[in-house]
């Protein structure tokens, strides 16, 4: 060996040294030769030892983003709750709200309870008073959370210190709430007020009109049809619009009972439940006497509470009271 050799003998070895060894598949865990320096490998043991093939895989489930406009939270089409799919605890809670709001709050009773009003089903209507407790207060917040959410109030809006809460329990649960308040004066609607809206029509004052208008696709034909609906005469046109803006007389009346919310589940509407807690308020709102319809009003309604005031009254010019005749 060269002198020159000697000088290059140890430059090799370390760099045969510092290169990692590359695993080879093999059935066994035995060790061979590799490289020209002789240096023994040996090789890394397969998945024959179990080490991979018996470790706990854990899986989670993942999702696309894809411009979904409910991706994160999805909103319930009946009870309007917001909550996140797949979230154990969203879902328990989403579960226990909507029955609440499509069936009634759970009810098991109260002792005690100020009943003004029983129905030979069993049914009953109670009134909530100042001395109850705790316990009680929180089932009442319990409902009026609902019937803000349902109606539009803000949190802590509809209840004041002089409103009056009657409850309608059928089946342990609570279906209807009526939230009323002392007022001084109201205001009547005048009829024919709102702006008229066809698509309030009933169905059978609408007849199709056929028309030349026609659409062809290979053998497939389309026919446009126009919808036509009848006049109505002034007296009955009222019938038939839109509940939208409610204009009323300047002049005010005397009135001793607004009626600030009326709510029923979704479930046990158009039974007349609104109205038997109308009828109970009238009969116990003051102490020995018994209010007419007359002497009652109803807050700003909604289009559906408009509906329940015209069919309560009889008449489309019912009361209107404002937070200014309270």
């Amino acid at each position: 060996m060269t002198r020159g050799e000697k000088g290059m003998q140890p430059k090799i070895s370390a760099f045969f040294k510092r290169q990692a060894p590359e695993p080879e598949t093999s059935s066994g865990g035995d060790t061979h030769r590799e490289g020209t320096c002789g240096m023994e490998v040996k090789r890394p043991k397969s998945c024959a030892d179990g080490k991979v093939l018996n470790k706990k895989r854990n899986y989670a489930q993942f999702h696309l983003e894809l411009g979904q406009p409910d991706f994160l939270l999805r909103m319930c089409s009946v009870c309007g709750m917001t909550y996140a799919r797949g979230n154990d605890d969203d879902e328990k809670a989403h579960k226990a709200y909507h029955k609440s709001y499509f069936e009634g709050v759970p009810f098991k009773g109260w002792r005690n309870e100020t009943v003004v009003a029983r129905s030979e089903g069993g049914d009953r209507i109670i009134l909530v008073t100042d001395e109850n407790s705790c316990a009680r207060n929180s089932k009442v917040q319990e409902v009026i959370k609902v019937v803000q959410k349902e109606l539009g109030f803000g949190e802590g809006q509809l209840l004041h210190k002089l409103c009056k809460v009657y409850l309608f329990i059928s089946s342990q649960r609570i279906v209807g709430c009526l939230v009323a308040e002392p007022i001084k004066t109201a205001h009547k609607v005048i009829p024919g007020s709102t702006e008229e809206n066809g698509s309030d029509l009933p169905v059978d004052k609408i007849e199709p009109v056929k028309t030349n208008h026609t659409l062809e696709f290979g053998k497939i034909s389309f026919k446009r049809e126009v919808l036509k609906r009848h006049d109505h005469s002034d007296k009955n046109k009222e019938e038939y619009r839109d509940p939208g803006a409610i204009i009323c007389e300047k002049e005010d009346v005397p009135a001793h009972c607004g009626f600030r919310a009326i709510w029923v589940v979704p479930s046990r509407r158009r039974k007349r439940i609104g109205s038997q807690l109308m009828d109970a308020a009238r009969k116990s709102f003051l102490e020995g006497e018994t209010l007419c319809i007359s002497q009652c009003a109803f807050s700003p309604p909604t289009s559906s509470g408009k509906a329940l005031a015209r069919s309560y009254c009889k008449t489309s010019a019912f009361l209107v009271y404002k937070e200014q005749d309270a």
